[in-house]
């Protein structure tokens, strides 16, 4: 049953090292530190418009969890942290949330703590059809569409047939006025897909590249036959060279996650390009102690965002996106195989 996955895919994700050991790549950037930033910490903006609607910080908190009893509570104290704090969050697939009503609640429960906060639906690119339900759930401010080919592959009960998924997104995206987020699960989206995506009618896209949770390690504990998620571990792009393809090739706001684990991270990310970042392992260890736990680490997210804001001299986020940086080692290595010139970054003035 989909919910009895679920369940174990929380216990998983808490309780076992699901975590690729190959980086993000996000310790190659280095901001260049300013001695003279003429800026007051104490006025620096965080806030950012996301998709039309502006929130008070350049952090989501990526889709997590639902579809399981034990799933509501979990929900429920992430969506008062985000209406207390005035962020964005993202649910997990509602796919079983749509197929069985009694675990609607799992999902209905995050509008119900959060009226008035940002709040991203989410269904798989295999079940694109219940898309309007998965919207009307929840009176989505937007919806993330997600692309899982590798966990779908490992995954013992995986939908391998992704023939058709281009055509799907396209007629979702032509057919409703809920901005659409194409998201990745852990493996990354190349320039290539980006431009597809974009193409296509997609509003945002969410990188979610290689550097934090491994689907293919989840499923890995999941599968009798362990041999192929272990080889597969560390498949993709990580998470600063996926954001970096993905903003070079399109007009699209971009969401960098993958393995970020505090502001400074994010601050990097967002120098490279992106519009804001996606956090959603650290917040899985403090869901389950209130909500008061999940507003403390955001409170520490934000300080470490505007202290790195501060020593480069950002005062908002769009500053931050111009700030000069030094790409160094394998991702500089990657980048540049890719023909993307990575010293424009530090030639910014």
């Amino acid at each position: 049953m989909i919910s009895d996955r679920k369940l174990e895919h929380l216990k998983i994700c808490k309780d076992y090292d699901v975590e690729h050991t190959k980086t993000t790549g996000l310790e190659d950037i280095t901001l260049i530190h300013r001695a003279l930033p003429e800026v007051n910490y104490d006025e620096i903006d965080t806030s950012i418009e996301l998709l039309g609607k502006k929130i008070d910080s350049p952090l989501i908190i990526s889709a997590i969890t639902g579809g399981h009893p034990e799933s509501t509570k979990i929900n429920s104290n992430l969506a008062e942290a985000v209406e207390n704090t005035h962020i964005a969050m993202g649910v997990g697939s509602q796919r079983a949330g749509i197929e069985n009503e009694e675990l609607k609640e799992t999902f209905t429960t995050v509008r119900d703590k959060a009226p008035e906060a940002y709040i991203i639906g989410n269904i798989g690119a295999p079940q694109v059809e219940y898309a309007y339900d998965a919207i009307e759930m929840l009176k989505t401010d937007a919806l993330a569409i997600h692309l899982n080919p590798l966990q779908e592959i490992i995954q013992p009960e995986g939908d391998t047939n992704a023939q058709g998924y281009i055509d799907d997104i396209k007629e979702i995206c032509e057919n409703t006025n809920t901005p659409i987020i194409a998201k990745e699960t852990g493996a990354g989206i190349c320039g290539e897909d980006a431009k597809i995506l974009e193409k296509i009618g997609v509003n945002a896209i969410d990188v979610q590249g290689v550097g934090g949770t491994s689907w293919a390690a989840v499923e890995t504990y999941r599968a009798d036959d362990a041999s192929l998620g272990n080889l597969f571990w560390n498949w993709g792009i990580t998470t600063a060279v996926s954001t970096v393809d993905v903003c070079e090739n399109t007009n699209i706001p971009v969401i960098s996650s993958g393995g970020i684990r505090n502001g400074l991270e994010a601050a990097k990310a967002i120098a490279l390009g992106a519009s804001c970042v996606g956090m959603a392992l650290p917040f899985l260890k403090h869901s389950y102690l209130g909500h008061t736990y999940i507003e403390n680490k955001i409170e520490q997210f934000t300080q470490e965002l505007k202290t790195a804001m501060f020593l480069v001299g950002a005062s908002n986020i769009e500053e931050l996106k111009q700030k000069r940086l030094i790409i160094t080692g394998k991702t500089r290595e990657i980048l540049e195989q890719m023909n993307i010139d990575t010293k424009k970054y530090t030639r910014r003035i």
